[in-house]
């Protein structure tokens, strides 16, 4: 068998445009990925255009060889943009060789270490302005918790820091804070909330903002600051007890190495779509393994990285717990063919061959690439603050 051509489809997804790979045989199995990267899109199609000549007229079953050509043969090692269309055709590969084979790729990764996969809810589901744009109204986030909770989860994320000066006094804190306690509150204590930072401070501000979340208990805090400084990350782990979370914007095992080292954190986020596909991201959960820190991939993407991840998840002994988004767009599930499907909090991993999941192409033409919708934060003063 052998690779004779690579596509992409775009589904424009309000935030994001879903970017999936679309990769063809001459034996007409088709395979499926995705490298869905927020305001790169152009970049990535582009990128996986210029990767395409080094792999046509290979094995597609010839997995790792498939990544050591398209890593290495182009000379410049790949950033974000060419590691997330590396992870796209990668994970159509592996889609590929479980149709090949008739066996769903967990499979072929080493089969099953669970029988159900834990997934957790963000406010409104994933819809934006949930997210982003209600963080000063505590009761609006209260409801919108309760929700999830109605839902079916047991575990929910929030943002509940808002955007921070390098230094900032009680103001910023106590906001977070009354934030975090009107959510426990409405949730109960048997709930799981993750805080996402969001990248948004420095390892002081960090460590201020975990003192007050800490008696809410935060099941983990994400990127307490951004992880370029894995110095800054290790303070804040020495400095609370709260479990530090990180990875999301870190792309193969050599970016993780030094953060599990110098045990900067005690979940890793590795993201199917941009790390380097699911072979690379099994690699650095197993580099994980070693120093007993659990994997909660990131998935704020479109269905084929949320079924990408719940392979993932079937067959990776320190898997923790899976993010996706359920709502961020009410024809999310149409655009596909047999999408996931969470049932009170959890996924049943599916024996259907390969990711066991289609891309819809006719729905898919209905939502054309668009501009994004940019998410742009400022300051009071007028200066760039992280969003």
């Amino acid at each position: 068998m052998k690779i004779i051509d690579i596509k992409t489809v775009i589904v424009n997804a309000n935030l994001r445009n879903w970017l999936f790979v679309k990769v063809e045989t001459d034996e007409g199995i088709i395979g499926w990925g995705e490298a869905s990267l927020e305001w790169k899109t152009r970049g990535v199609a582009g990128c996986i255009e210029d990767i395409a000549p080094f792999i046509v007229g290979l094995d597609p079953t010839n997995i790792e060889h498939l990544y050591q050509v398209m890593t290495r043969q182009p000379f410049f090692r790949s950033g974000v943009v060419g590691m997330s269309a590396i992870s796209g055709i990668e994970m159509a590969c592996w889609d590929i060789y479980g149709k090949a084979t008739g066996l769903p790729v967990y499979k072929l990764l080493g089969g099953k270490v669970r029988e159900k996969i834990r997934m957790y809810d963000h406010l409104g589901g994933g819809e934006t302005d949930s997210l982003y744009h209600s963080i000063g109204d505590a009761e609006a986030m209260a409801n919108k918790a309760r929700l999830s909770i109605e839902a079916g989860y047991d575990a929910i994320k929030v943002l509940v820091v808002p955007r921070t000066e390098p230094v900032e006094g009680q103001r910023v804190l106590q906001h977070a804070a009354a934030l975090m306690e009107a959510i426990r509150l409405a949730v109960g204590e048997e709930v799981d909330i993750m805080v996402d930072f969001h990248g948004r401070t420095t390892p002081d501000m960090a460590v201020q903002y975990a003192k007050v979340l800490a008696p809410y208990r935060p099941y983990f805090i994400e990127e307490p600051c951004l992880p370029e400084n894995v110095l800054g990350m290790v303070k804040v782990a020495n400095m609370t007890d709260i479990p530090i979370a990180t990875g999301e914007r870190l792309s193969t095992r050599y970016q993780f190495r030094e953060l599990l080292e110098k045990g900067a954190c005690a979940v890793i986020q590795p993201d199917l779509c941009h790390c380097g596909g699911l072979w690379e991201a099994r690699k650095i959960a197993a580099m994980a393994e070693t120093y007993y820190v659990g994997v909660a991939p990131h998935n704020p993407l479109g269905p084929i990285a949320t079924a990408a991840a719940i392979q993932f998840a079937a067959c990776t002994p320190n898997w923790l717990i899976q993010e996706s988004f359920r709502s961020d767009v009410p024809w999310r599930n149409d655009v596909v063919n047999d999408p996931v499907i969470v049932r009170d909090g959890f996924v049943i991993p599916s024996d259907r061959p390969g990711l066991g999941i289609e891309v819809n192409e006719r729905e898919a033409a209905k939502y054309p690439f668009r501009q994004e919708q940019l998410v742009r934060y400022w300051h009071k003063d007028g200066a760039v603050a992280d969003w």
